[in-house]
C-alpha cells in the first residue's frame, strides 16, 4: 500500500489521489484482530456482540448465526452510539467486543472501521463472513435471534 493510502481506510478531505477498494480494505483492517469462524462461538460465550449486516434476502435463503443480532447497515451507528437517542436496548459499550458479519467478510471490515470512529476500539469482523461460517459446518438457525431495524 502506498503512503497515499487513506488513514483508517477513510477518504479524508484534501486526499491527494484516489484509492482502490483493496487499499481501503487493507487500511481498514490494519491493526485489527479479525475473528475466524471457528472462534466466534467462544467469543459469544465471553460476551461478544455479533451483528449481522446481510440483506434480508440473503439471510432468508442462507440462515442466521445463533445469538447474532440482525441490524440494518443504514442505522448501525445510530443504534450503537451510547449517546444516540436511537440507541438499541442492550447495545454494546465502547469496551465490548463487537463482531460484524456480512456475506464474505468485506463489507463488515468497513463497518468495523466505522465503529472504530465511534470509539468501539474492539470492533472487528468475521473472516470470510457468514458463508465461511456456514461452510465450516458451524450451527445456523432459520430465524434470527434478534432484529434491530
Amino acid at each position: 500500500m502506498s503512503s497515499d493510502a487513506p488513514a483508517g481506510g477513510r477518504r479524508r478531505a484534501g486526499a491527494s489521489a484516489p484509492h482502490s477498494i483493496e487499499q481501503v480494505l487493507a487500511a481498514a483492517r490494519q491493526g485489527v484482530h479479525r475473528l475466524a469462524p471457528e472462534d466466534l462461538h467462544a467469543a459469544q460465550a465471553q460476551g461478544a456482540h455479533v451483528l449481522d449486516l446481510r440483506s434480508a434476502a440473503t439471510r432468508e435463503s442462507e440462515g442466521h448465526i445463533p445469538g447474532a443480532t440482525v441490524i440494518e447497515r443504514l442505522v448501525l451507528e445510530w443504534r450503537l452510539d451510547p449517546s444516540s437517542a436511537h440507541r438499541m436496548a442492550g447495545g454494546p459499550e465502547h469496551g465490548d467486543l463487537v463482531v460484524m458479519v456480512c456475506n464474505e467478510g468485506f463489507y463488515s471490515s468497513l463497518a468495523a472501521r466505522d465503529l472504530h470512529d465511534l470509539g468501539f476500539h474492539r470492533a472487528t469482523d468475521l473472516i470470510g463472513g457468514f458463508r465461511a461460517y456456514a461452510d465450516a459446518g458451524l450451527p445456523t438457525a432459520a430465524e434470527p435471534t434478534r432484529e434491530v431495524l
